[in-house]
């Protein structure tokens, strides 16, 4: 799909109400299991960004402001009124950004581990660093079972190049200030639409406090953590996780 003159590899799935989807730290899985449940309700709209998956990133395209305005133009480019808006990780950070924004076009909005925002003093971290911590913690933070995790010696090698392209981009967009945009806690309380906070309670990553926290700051925001799952609930826990989604839409 091209917007503002930049191809974005899109995918599709299913019929009824729109549900679009920004991914974390990797673009999603056309295969996962919990987007095969949603799309059996909702129509799941899920872009790679820039420089992830096959989406170019085009020259000196290399900040959150540069995302976050290029998926305004995406949700105008969408043959929809109104979507539901979702953001899992990096992409909930987008996703609170286009909230805060008054985007006429969000109806819904669930976050799931988003970062993004700054909850503690200057001196703690909130968010784990992720390009400087070995990644045996990583992977140990990330997963309640380390078993769900990727197994790279099972990848082909075209798929381990998509990751390491992932992570570069990743690194370049939320290296400085890591993971957050020291403003973004301040308009959180402009979002005006119905939110619904998901978090993995066993997450390491951004521990379910700071998913409280972050809830706390949106006006009727609802927060829910999901038992033995990690930052990435929606793999470990799909069913709930889609349980969880159905049941606010439903709402």
């Amino acid at each position: 799909m091209m917007v503002h003159g930049i191809e974005l590899e899109v995918f599709r799935r299913g019929t009824g109400q729109p549900i679009v989807m920004l991914h974390g730290f990797q673009h999603i899985d056309p295969d996962a299991r919990f987007v095969e449940s949603l799309s059996k309700q909702y129509s799941v709209i899920a872009p790679s960004h820039p420089g992830f998956g096959q989406s170019a990133r085009p020259r000196d395209f290399e900040s959150v402001y540069d995302l976050v305005t290029l998926y305004a133009a995406f949700l105008d480019a969408l043959p929809y009124d109104k979507v539901t808006l979702m953001g899992f990780s990096f992409g909930g950070w987008l996703a609170a950004e286009l909230a805060v924004r008054s985007c006429h076009n969000i109806e819904r909005l669930v976050l799931v581990d988003s970062v993004g925002i700054k909850i503690s003093d200057r001196e703690t971290p909130d968010i784990t660093d992720v390009f400087n911590t070995h990644p045996d913690t990583v992977k140990r933070l990330t997963w309640h079972d380390e078993g769900k995790a990727p197994d790279f010696n099972e990848m082909s090698d075209e798929a381990l190049i998509m990751r390491h392209r992932n992570w570069e981009s990743l690194s370049l967009y939320a290296w400085h200030p890591y993971m957050h945009n020291p403003r973004l806690a301040y308009w959180l309380p402009r979002i005006g639409v119905p939110t619904q906070v998901i978090w993995g309670g066993s997450d390491g990553i951004v521990k379910p406090s700071y998913g409280q926290a972050f809830a706390g700051l949106i006006p009727g925001a609802r927060f829910v953590a999901i038992d033995q799952a990690g930052h990435q609930p929606e793999i470990e826990q799909p069913d709930l996780f889609v349980d969880h989604v159905t049941t606010f839409l439903n709402r």
